[in-house]
Formats: structure tokens, sequence, C-alpha cells
């Protein structure tokens, strides 16, 4: 009998693999804090929890997609939280992005309690969380990601064991950083074309064929190009990705000059009431920077 599995967290992502696990099959139970994703959940035939201690009861894993390290924390250890709910043999496995050694601490927490624990953050934005091809990158013991391998095929078609508990997330923060990284290369060079006379529709054609093509172009091209900035991978998210990449670099002394660089344009961004937006709005920074924005494209 296939496991049953709960999720917590239905936000972007979560929404999405959450529909992936139930078009495979899965026995699906939910918990969300908003109820429109839990009504849109639960009219596709998961069964809706009231809180993450009741996911806990009714599952046999269970899946969260939360935003930073406190969050993880509480869904785990507060009141009505999973450990609250917990069972021997009980795998949790975490997709958040989290600092590393706040995923050691909260699995030597969940350990206490006969739980298991996963932390395997996911690479691939909301494009690839819905096609079911995500880059999962996970740390933990080399059985509970076998026990959890048949679930990560349905969401992702890289996945890769990074090593111990926290492994999963150092792996992430090295991903974010170069695709921030990346992005500030793509507006920077935007920008400038655009300001000197080329249409952004021919610098995105030339250099998506050539040695800088990338995957965040080939997917955020166009929307750079309309300048439609709906989240997938909401700036103030990519913010605090960056900022754990930092704080481990500072504790491991290691130097970070372009992360720091795109971290304080991030913050720009946010400041600016932009935070919500997807982290390709970028491009408005260095676009108030440089006195001029990318013109929308004409009709053809």
């Amino acid at each position: 009998m296939a496991e049953r599995l709960g999720f917590i967290g239905l936000g972007i992502m979560g929404r999405a693999l959450s529909h992936n696990l139930l078009r495979a099959g899965y026995r699906l139970t939910v918990f969300n804090r908003s109820q429109p994703a839990l009504d849109e959940l639960v009219q596709a035939g998961t069964r809706a929890a009231a809180s993450p201690r009741e996911v806990a009861e009714q599952s046999d894993i269970v899946l969260s997609a939360v935003s930073d390290t406190a969050a993880v924390e509480e869904i785990v250890t507060g009141p009505n939280g999973l450990l609250a709910g917990a069972h021997q043999g009980l795998l949790f496995i975490d997709t958040s992005t989290i600092s590393p050694e706040g995923a050691r601490r909260i699995a030597a927490t969940a350990a206490g309690s006969g739980v298991h624990m996963l932390d395997a953050p996911v690479s691939g934005g909301d494009v690839g969380a819905r096609a079911g091809t995500l880059t999962i990158m996970v740390g933990g013991e080399r059985a509970d990601f076998e026990r959890a391998y048949p679930i990560f095929e349905v969401l992702g078609k890289t996945i890769v064991h990074c090593g111990a508990i926290g492994a999963g997330q150092t792996v992430k923060a090295c991903n974010q950083i170069v695709i921030a990284l990346i992005l500030e290369g793509i507006v920077e060079g935007l920008v400038l074309g655009s300001k000197m006379g080329v249409s952004p529709e021919i610098l995105v054609r030339v250099i998506s064929g050539g040695l800088a093509q990338n995957r965040l172009l080939d997917l955020r091209g166009p929307h750079l190009i309309q300048r439609s900035f709906e989240p997938g991978a909401r700036a103030k998210l990519h913010y605090k990705d960056l900022g754990i990449a930092l704080e481990m670099a500072r504790e491991h002394k290691v130097a970070l000059p372009g992360t720091a660089l795109v971290e304080q344009l991030l913050m720009t961004l946010i400041e600016g009431g932009m935070g919500e937006l997807d982290h390709t709005a970028l491009l408005t920074v260095i676009e108030t920077l440089s006195h001029h924005s990318l013109p929308l494209p004409t009709e053809s």
C-alpha cells in the first residue's frame, strides 16, 4: 500500500507539488494558513487538516514548503505542530529554503520524537514545479532518501543525495548565488543594450543563441521583454536566500562580493514596495539607476 502523504504550505510551490502528488495517485492531507489555496486542493481531492499536528496524525510522510527557517520551526515544534501528532517512523521532508544550521537543529529536535527528516530544497521555479521537472537537492540519511525517492520522482527530474542533513540547504544556497549573479548580468545587459537603441527582443534572441545562453533567460526572457513580474520566485524570498548564503560565507570566511551586491539591489527593490514581485523585477532597479526603462514591444 502506498504511504499516506501530508503537505504543509500551499504557496506557489507547495500548491503545484501537491497537485502533482495527487495526479500520481497519492492520498494527501494538506494544511495551509490561508483558506483559498486549501479550498483549491480539497476540490482537487485532498483532505484538509486543521493543523500541522493533524497532518502528522494522518500521514506516513509529511512534506512542507514554507517561507523561512522560523516558519519551518513553527510547523514542526509549535503547540499544534507536526511533532505534537508525530508517530515513530514518520518522515518529514522540508522542501523550503532555510539555513543548513536550521535544518540540522530541526532534525535533531524531530529525532527526539522518533521523526526522521530530509532537507530537500528545490530549484526550477513555478514552471518546474508545475511540470514536475524540478532539481531536488537532498540532505539526510541515505535510507530516508531511498524511502522518499518515489515521491521525488513525481516532483523532479534531477534528484541528488548531497550528504548529511543540511547538505541540501548548502547546495541550494550555492544555487541561489549563481541564479542571482546570472539575473543581475541579464538585466544589466538588457538595460545597456536598450539604452543604446537595440530592442530587448533582439538582445534576448542573440544572448539566448550564444555562449551566454542560460535557463533563466529561456524561462524569463519573454517576461523581461514585457516587463511582466508576476511572481514565480518572489524577490523577498531570493533576498532571504542570499542572506543565508552570506551568513554561511561569514562563518566560513568565504568572499562573496557579487552576492553581497545583488542582495543590496534586492533590498532596494523590496524597500520600494516590490518584494512580492518576481525576482526579475530587479530589472527595475537597474532601470532606475540608469534613467532608462525597456520599451514595451510594439504590436506587429
